[in-house]
């Protein structure tokens, strides 16, 4: 094992899988010359030259639809936004083209693409760039949604990603990038679809995904000094969703808080929510919490901020709420 960055693990994910196959090449802005807006890319022009790493004018629309085109006629493209927050000009080829395009033609075209990039709050970036579209993307049927948490998910989910032959959306955070992790330095790949037990537990399950979940891991800490013991799990993958893991851990816990950075309406928590209750309702010793931002645009204040996004009190309040503590 060894120990690097969030940002390197990506790097190696794309390197290693592009060394296999000449038909994979990475497009975005300042992919290339800077070597990724947050270093990601570092050192990938030098070693695949131009015609792979692909420096793009801020033309998300211009540039998700070359990717398309390209994925219809033989490459497996990785297609960068410097934020998924840029995603919403290039939508339209990602919803109603990369998702669609198998259907529509009766299996005559895969679309083996990745859409990676950060998402979610980075600390005052203002309302236009702190905003969480997971449950956007899920929602489209198609798509395959991916959102890890720690540089030895993030590498190998991203291998899996590259290699799968459907439209992938692989999400980061801008707060992760520097996070360190092990990562073993032979081959290995995760599985879609798999989420994992992070911390095992008794009393209450907590869901969680993304940056956030280091919420929950320091809720779990200090609720252990209250000899309250909390399992968390890790989605890793938003869809498709690991709906069984889930279940027996709150068949054996009797409890369920979700964490999620988004608005309250309609998210991930919600779909989670309704899974649980028409699966494992019988399981249920208390009503099921879910923890989100509050419900408006992200606030540019650091004061406001702070209100605004769920921290590990708010994990606390909420597991000794369902305990009735």
């Amino acid at each position: 094992m060894k120990t690097i960055q969030f940002r390197e693990a990506v790097q190696q994910a794309m390197s290693e899988e592009m060394r296999k196959d000449d038909t994979i090449y990475l497009m975005g802005e300042e992919v290339a010359e800077y070597n990724g807006a947050y270093k990601a890319s570092k050192g990938m022009l030098d070693e695949f030259g131009p015609e792979r790493i692909i420096d793009t004018p801020i033309s998300e629309l211009g540039f998700s639809g070359i990717g398309v085109g390209s994925a219809m006629n033989g490459n497996r493209p990785i297609i960068e936004f410097m934020t998924f927050n840029f995603s919403l000009v290039g939508i339209d080829q990602i919803i109603n083209n990369a998702a669609k395009m198998r259907q529509m033609s009766g299996g005559q075209f895969n679309i083996p693409i990745v859409f990676r990039g950060p998402t979610g709050s980075a600390g005052q970036l203002g309302a236009t760039h702190s905003q969480a579209f997971e449950s956007w993307y899920a929602n489209c049927p198609g798509l395959k949604v991916i959102v890890p948490s720690n540089p030895y998910d993030a590498k190998g989910l991203l291998k899996s990603a590259i290699r799968d032959n459907d439209p992938v959306i692989f999400m980061e955070s801008e707060q992760m990038y520097g996070d360190k992790g092990e990562v073993p330095e032979e081959e290995y790949v995760i599985e879609i679809g798999k989420a994992d037990i992070k911390r095992e537990g008794t009393d209450v399950t907590i869901v969680s995904f993304g940056k956030i979940i280091k919420e929950a891991y320091k809720a779990a800490e200090e609720l252990e000094k209250e000899d309250i013991s909390c399992e968390i799990i890790d989605l890793r993958t938003i869809r498709p969703m690991d709906h069984e893991t889930i279940l027996e851990s709150v068949k054996k816990t009797n409890r369920l808080v979700i964490l999620e950075e988004s608005w309250p309406f309609g998210n991930i928590s919600t779909e989670i929510t309704y899974q649980v209750q028409e699966k494992a309702f019988d399981y249920l010793d208390a009503p099921i919490i879910k923890i989100n931002t509050a419900d408006t645009p992200a606030p540019y204040s650091p004061v406001l901020l702070k209100e605004w996004l769920p921290d590990s009190d708010d994990v606390i309040k909420a597991v000794k709420k369902v305990l009735y503590k």
